[in-house]
C-alpha cells in the first residue's frame, strides 16, 4: 500500500513538472499575437499606440482563463495599463511612454571601456547598427525579437528589447574572448592586448593592443621589453636579453620560419611589420617540446587571420618608414595577404632619423671615434631598409587548412670617405629570406595532424675599403635552414591529450673573409642535420584547477652521433578563485649561435656572425631552468610574482663581446642566473598603473681562465619599469620611465708600453658598473572615424623626454699619439621625438 502511494504521489509531482516545464518551454510571442488571440476568443477589441506594445513578447495565456484573468495576466508581465471603455473596447497605454529610440552602451566588462564597431542586430529583421567610439547604439522600436551583439574581440551577447525601453540608456557589459588563448589566466597584463596564459606564456595581440610609453605603433620586440625579465642593455632589439641569456639564445618563428634577423636598422626597430595583425607568444620558461634549438626564450610570431575576416587596407607612415596592408577575399575559402614597408631614409632626414643614426652608429667606421659625431653625413651616408610578406590561407572543406607564408628583410649600407685626392666605398647589406607551407586536418573531433615544411636563408655581406691604406675586407656569413615538422594530436578525453611528432632540421652556415693587401682567404662550411622524436601529454582535472602538462624532446645529431634528451614542464594549480601557483622547467640545447671574431668586423656595426657548433671549440648549448611563481587577482588587482634558476653550459667568450683583457681569448664555460620577477598592476577603469621589478644575480664560470668566475657581460641586477595608461574613448595616453642599474665593466690599471705595441693591464673581470640607466617615455594616440570602413589613427611619442644622457657601454683603446688610454662610450637614444599615422578602410 505504501509502495502504491508513493509511487503515485511520485507520478504526481512528475506530471506537474512536465506541466510546468511545458508551459515554460512555450514559445514567447509578440503582444500583438497575444492580443488578436484574446480578441477572437472574448470579441473584444483594443486600442494602443504602436511603439508602446512593440517591444513586448511574451507565453500566451491559458485558454481557460476569463479575460479578466487574462487581462491581469498581462498586465503583470509587461505593466502595461489596461483600460476598459465598454464591455467590447480596452485602451493599452504605457505609463514609462518614450519619444526617442533604444538606446544603450557596450562596455569592456574587463577595461570598462566602451566597445567601438560591435555589430548590432534585431533578430529575424533587416535592421542593424554599429557602436560608435563611446560603444554607444540606438536602435527604433519596431520588434519585440531578441537584440544581438557581435564583435569578433568578445563573446555574443543578447538583449532583450524591453530592457532598452527605459529613460537613460543602459550599460551593458561584454566578455573578452579569451577560450582561443588556452585558459586565459591574467586578461589584462601591461596594457589592452597583453594577456597571460596558464602554461606561462604571454600573449600579445596588437589587434587589441593598447598603448605603452615611447611607442608610436606595436613594435612587437620593442613591446616584449615591457614584461619582467626581458630586457636590452643597448636598447636594441637585435640584443634581447631574457633572463640574463644573449638573444642569439631566443628563438623567433615568423609563421614556423626560422628568423635569424629580427631588426632594422641595425636593432633599432622590428623587422615585422606592425600593420600586420600578428599575435605573438613568448615563453620565458617551460616551452613545449614541440620546440627546440633555443637555450632561452620561445618567441613566436602568427599573422594569419580567420579566413572569414572581412577584406581591409591599411596604409602609414610615421617619420622613418611608410607601410601598407592589403587583405583580399579571393573566395569564401580564399584569402591572401600583403604587407610591404620601406623606410624614406635614403632621400628624407627627419630629426627621428637623425637621433636614431646618432646611435646606431656610434664608435663604427662611418664614426670618427675622437669626436664621436658623424662625419659628412648627409653626403657619405646612405641607408635603407624594407621589409615585405604575402600570405595564402586555403580553407578545404571544413576539416582542412593550407597556409603559404612568405617574408623578407633587407638593411642595406652605403659608406663613402673623400680626401682631396682619394676615395673609398664601403657598403653593408643583411638580408633575411623566409618560407613556409603548412597543412592542418581535424580528421574528428579527438585527432588532428599537422605537417610544417619552412626554409630560412639569412646573409650578413660587407665590403670595407680603407682609404689610408688601400686595403679592402670582404666578409660574407650566410646561415641556410631546412626544416619539416609533424604533429599528431589525440584527444584521449576532456582531461587528458596527447602529442606526438618528429622533426627533421638541415642547418648549413657558411663564414667568408678575404683581404686584399695582404691576401687572405678563408671560407668556412658546416653542415648539420638533427632529428627529433617529440611526445607531450596534457592532463587538466575535472574543475580545471589542476593543469599539468608534461613533454620529452628527444634530439638526434648525425654529425657528432650524440642523442640529448629534453624534458619539459608545466604546472598550474588554482589555489582559489584569486590564487594561483604556476611550477614550469625545462630542459633545451642549441646548436647555432653568434660570435665575435673582431669587433670591427661588418664595419663594427653587426659584428657577430652565426655559426654551428663543433662539439669541441664551439659546443652544444645546453640549459636546464626551473621556475615557481604565484599570481593574485582581485578587485582589478594584479600581482604577479616569478622566482627562477637558470644555467647554461657551453657558452664560448666569442659569443659575450668581450672588450677586456678576453676579447681575443678562446675558451668556452658557463653562467648561472638566479633571478626574481615581480608585476603588481591596478586597473581603475579608463586608467591603469603598473611597476615591475627583476633582480638578476648572472654569474661566469670559465675555468681555463685566469679569475674565471665573474659577473656576466648581461648581469643587469635591478631594474624597475613603471608605466601610466589612460584610455578614454579613441584617445590613449601613456607616460612610463624605465631604470636599471649599470652593466657590468672592466677597467683598466695602467699600460705597459713596449717596443711592439701598447698593452693595457686590465682590472679583475667585470669588476666596475657603468653609472645606472634611467629614461621617460611618453606617447599619445587617438583614433578617428568618420565611417563604419574608414578611420584615420594618428600617434606621438618621445623618446627620452628628459634627454638622460646614458652610457650603456664603455671600452678602453690605446692613444697612440701620446701613449695614454682612452675610454670610449656608446650613449643612449637622445631625445626623439616621433610621429605616425594610419588610415584603414
Amino acid at each position: 500500500m505504501f509502495r502504491n502511494r508513493t509511487f503515485h504521489s511520485v507520478f504526481c509531482i512528475l506530471i506537474s513538472l512536465f506541466y510546468s516545464y511545458a508551459q515554460v518551454e512555450k514559445q514567447a510571442i509578440p503582444l500583438k499575437e497575444v492580443l488578436s488571440e484574446i480578441s477572437k476568443q472574448h470579441d473584444v477589441k483594443f486600442n494602443y499606440i504602436e511603439d508602446e506594445i512593440i517591444l513586448f513578447a511574451l507565453i500566451s495565456p491559458k485558454k481557460e482563463l476569463n479575460l479578466e484573468q487574462k487581462l491581469n495576466y498581462l498586465s503583470n508581465e509587461t505593466k502595461l495599463t489596461f483600460h476598459k471603455i465598454s464591455s467590447k473596447y480596452y485602451t493599452i497605454s504605457n505609463d514609462k511612454k518614450l519619444d526617442k529610440p533604444l538606446c544603450g552602451f557596450l562596455i569592456n566588462d574587463e577595461t570598462k571601456i566602451g566597445i567601438e564597431n560591435a555589430l548590432i542586430i534585431i533578430e529575424n529583421t533587416n535592421t542593424s547598427t554599429f557602436s560608435d567610439a563611446n560603444g554607444y547604439f540606438e536602435l527604433p522600436k519596431i520588434s519585440s525579437n531578441t537584440i544581438k551583439i557581435e564583435h569578433q574581440g568578445f563573446e555574443n551577447f543578447e538583449i532583450n528589447p524591453e530592457d532598452l525601453y527605459v529613460v537613460n540608456c543602459p550599460n551593458f557589459y561584454l566578455k573578452p574572448i579569451i577560450q582561443t588563448l588556452e585558459e586565459v589566466k591574467t586578461g589584462l597584463y601591461l596594457t589592452t592586448g597583453i594577456y597571460k596564459r596558464n602554461d606561462g606564456s604571454i600573449i600579445i595581440k596588437p589587434q587589441n593592443f593598447g598603448i605603452l610609453p615611447g611607442l608610436t605603433e606595436p613594435d612587437v620586440l620593442q613591446t616584449m621589453q615591457q614584461i619582467p625579465g626581458i630586457l636590452s642593455i643597448d636598447e636594441t632589439i637585435s640584443n634581447i636579453s631574457v633572463r640574463g641569456g644573449t638573444h642569439d639564445q631566443n628563438l623567433f618563428l615568423w609563421n614556423d620560419i626560422r628568423m635569424f634577423q629580427t631588426g632594422h636598422f641595425f636593432g633599432l626597430i622590428s623587422a615585422f611589420n606592425p600593420t600586420l595583425s600578428h599575435t605573438i607568444s613568448i615563453t620565458k620558461n617551460g616551452s613545449s617540446a614541440f620546440f627546440g634549438e633555443s637555450v632561452s626564450s620561445l618567441v613566436i610570431l602568427s599573422s594569419r587571420n580567420e579566413n572569414d575576416e572581412k577584406p581591409s587596407t591599411t596604409i602609414g607612415s610615421n617619420m622613418i618608414s611608410a607601410e601598407f596592408y592589403k587583405k583580399l577575399k579571393l573566395s569564401k575559402t580564399t584569402s591572401i595577404t600583403i604587407s610591404g614597408r620601406r623606410s624614406f631614409t635614403d632621400f628624407f632626414y627627419s630629426p627621428a632619423f637623425k637621433n636614431y643614426s646618432k646611435r646606431i652608429f656610434q664608435n663604427t667606421e662611418i664614426t670618427d671615434l675622437s669626436t664621436n659625431q658623424i662625419i659628412d653625413y648627409n653626403n657619405n651616408v646612405d641607408f635603407y631598409f624594407y621589409d615585405a610578406s604575402i600570405q595564402l590561407q586555403q580553407k578545404i572543406g571544413k576539416k582542412n587548412e593550407l597556409n603559404l607564408d612568405l617574408i623578407t628583410i633587407k638593411n642595406h649600407l652605403d659608406f663613402e670617405e673623400y680626401s682631396a685626392t682619394d676615395s673609398s666605398r664601403s657598403e653593408l647589406k643583411q638580408t633575411n629570406f623566409g618560407g613556409s607551407l603548412s597543412w592542418k586536418t581535424n580528421w574528428n573531433k579527438k585527432n588532428s595532424t599537422q605537417i610544417i615544411s619552412s626554409f630560412s636563408n639569412y646573409n650578413l655581406i660587407s665590403e670595407n675599403q680603407t682609404l689610408e691604406s688601400n686595403q679592402t675586407l670582404n666578409q660574407e656569413n650566410k646561415v641556410l635552414d631546412l626544416a619539416l615538422k609533424l604533429q599528431h594530436n589525440y584527444e584521449v578525453s576532456n582531461k587528458f591529450k596527447l602529442g606526438f611528432g618528429y622533426q627533421i632540421n638541415e642547418i648549413g652556415v657558411t663564414n667568408f673573409d678575404e683581404i686584399n693587401l695582404p691576401i687572405f682567404s678563408r671560407k668556412i662550411t658546416n653542415v648539420l642535420i638533427s632529428h627529433a622524436g617529440i611526445t607531450e601529454s596534457t592532463f587538466q582535472s575535472n574543475n580545471k584547477k589542476s593543469i599539468l602538462k608534461l613533454g620529452v624532446r628527444g634530439n638526434y645529431f648525425e654529425k657528432f652521433n650524440v642523442v640529448l634528451i629534453e624534458p619539459r614542464l608545466q604546472f598550474n594549480q588554482k589555489i582559489s578563485s584569486n590564487f594561483n601557483l604556476e611550477i614550469l622547467g625545462e630542459f633545451k640545447n642549441q646548436t647555432l649561435s653568434q660570435i665575435i671574431d673582431l669587433q670591427q668586423d661588418f664595419l663594427g656595426i653587426e659584428k657577430r656572425r652565426w655559426t654551428l657548433a663543433n662539439n669541441e671549440s664551439i659546443p652544444i648549448q645546453k640549459s636546464k631552468q626551473v621556475s615557481i611563481g604565484f599570481t593574485f587577482k582581485k578587485n582589478n588587482w594584479l600581482i604577479n610574482l616569478d622566482n627562477f634558476y637558470k644555467e647554461i653550459d657551453g657558452i664560448t667568450t666569442s659569443s659575450q663581446g668581450f672588450q677586456n683583457q678576453f676579447e681575443f681569448i678562446k675558451s668556452t664555460g658557463s653562467y648561472a642566473v638566479f633571478g626574481s620577477e615581480l608585476l603588481i598592476q591596478k586597473n581603475f577603469g579608463n586608467f591603469y598603473t603598473w611597476i615591475n621589478y627583476t633582480f638578476n644575480e648572472n654569474n661566469y664560470s670559465f675555468e681555463a681562465l685566469t679569475n674565471g668566475d665573474f659577473q656576466n657581460n648581461f648581469e643587469i641586477m635591478h631594474t624597475i619599469n613603471w608605466s601610466a595608461i589612460y584610455e578614454w574613448n579613441n584617445l590613449k595616453i601613456a607616460l612610463g620611465s624605465k631604470y636599471h642599474t649599470g652593466r657590468p665593466i672592466t677597467t683598466p690599471l695602467n699600460l705597459v708600453v713596449t717596443e711592439a705595441n701598447p698593452n693595457i693591464i686590465y682590472d679583475l673581470p667585470n669588476r666596475s658598473k657603468l653609472d645606472d640607466y634611467f629614461q621617460m617615455n611618453f606617447s599619445v594616440s587617438r583614433k578617428w572615424n568618420f565611417n563604419d570602413d574608414f578611420n584615420l589613427q594618428t600617434a606621438f611619442s618621445i623618446i627620452n623626454v628628459l634627454n638622460t644622457k646614458n652610457s650603456i657601454n664603455r671600452f678602453y683603446r690605446v692613444n697612440s699619439s701620446n701613449n695614454s688610454i682612452e675610454s670610449v662610450d656608446t650613449y643612449s637614444m637622445q631625445f626623439t621625438p616621433n610621429f605616425s599615422f594610419k588610415l584603414s578602410f
